[in-house]
């Protein structure tokens, strides 16, 4: 039976974050978007115990009013950290409005517009600052494609990459993260349902599927092998043509 070592991993993954750093940007700041959901949380806690807290900025980003905004509040006062707060209900609005006059968008296009802006405000923040992006998925949620293309599924380093859902929420946990927090009910935030809804599984389901082999009901079992399948190119770099000048 799989057992996770969670002191350990945390151990490991600060480890890891030193040598990125040292390696890729020795005294700069680890600069990521402040969600108010576990991931932006953990990753965030992560990068105080690996860097120091003068070292990690968050940048929280609502599209006008939202709602859970005081989440994030709460985790950059846990922490300690600097942030600072870039409002894109302007600039997705605008955007949206002039790629409408165009042509019509598409659901998936305007619901993936707010991510894809939200990172190019992380990285203007994060080259102000000296900085590098950390990205926040997880494992759970990449093996099932549920991210944003250039959205939130980019970044320089991904600290959550390998962890679970499950094993997120247990190092949240055990670095004392406030509970509505690391138990928040996740939601992209953008179409009103939450992660599960959205899937069609549940994310014990997967984790379990993915770390001890434990089959879902079939049709489920379908389902998220078919995600996978699908989604695996948002995993990868983009594809070259491997042209060789000096072929015959």
């Amino acid at each position: 039976m799989y057992r996770f070592d969670v002191d350990r991993a945390i151990e490991d993954c600060c480890r890891w974050i030193q040598d990125w750093f040292a390696e890729n940007g020795d005294g700069c700041k680890a600069v990521l978007g402040i969600s108010g959901g576990k991931d932006s949380s953990v990753c965030a806690a992560l990068l105080c115990k690996a860097l120091g807290v003068h070292r990690v900025v968050g940048v929280l980003m609502p599209r006008g009013e939202q709602p859970d905004i005081d989440d994030s509040r709460l985790l950059c006062k846990h922490l300690g950290i600097a942030n600072v707060t870039v409002n894109i209900g302007e600039a997705a609005d605008a955007l949206e409005r002039t790629v409408s006059a165009v042509l019509p968008m598409s659901v998936q296009a305007t619901t993936n517009l707010p991510p894809r802006i939200r990172m190019t405000t992380v990285y203007a923040v994060s080259q102000s600052v000296n900085g590098r992006v950390a990205n926040t998925c997880n494992l759970s949620e990449d093996w099932v494609g549920y991210s944003t293309r250039w959205g939130d599924s980019v970044g320089d380093f991904a600290p959550l990459a390998n962890f679970t859902v499950t094993e997120v929420k247990a190092i949240g946990r055990a670095l004392g993260l406030p509970a509505q927090l690391v138990d928040k009910t996740p939601s992209d935030g953008l179409c009103g349902k939450t992660d599960e809804d959205n899937l069609g599984f549940t994310y014990a389901e997967l984790d379990l599927y993915l770390r001890e082999g434990i089959e879902p009901a079939p049709e489920k079992k379908a389902l998220i092998d078919r995600k996978h399948k699908m989604n695996l190119f948002k995993l990868k770099m983009q594809p070259a043509f491997p042209f060789d000048p000096n072929a015959e």
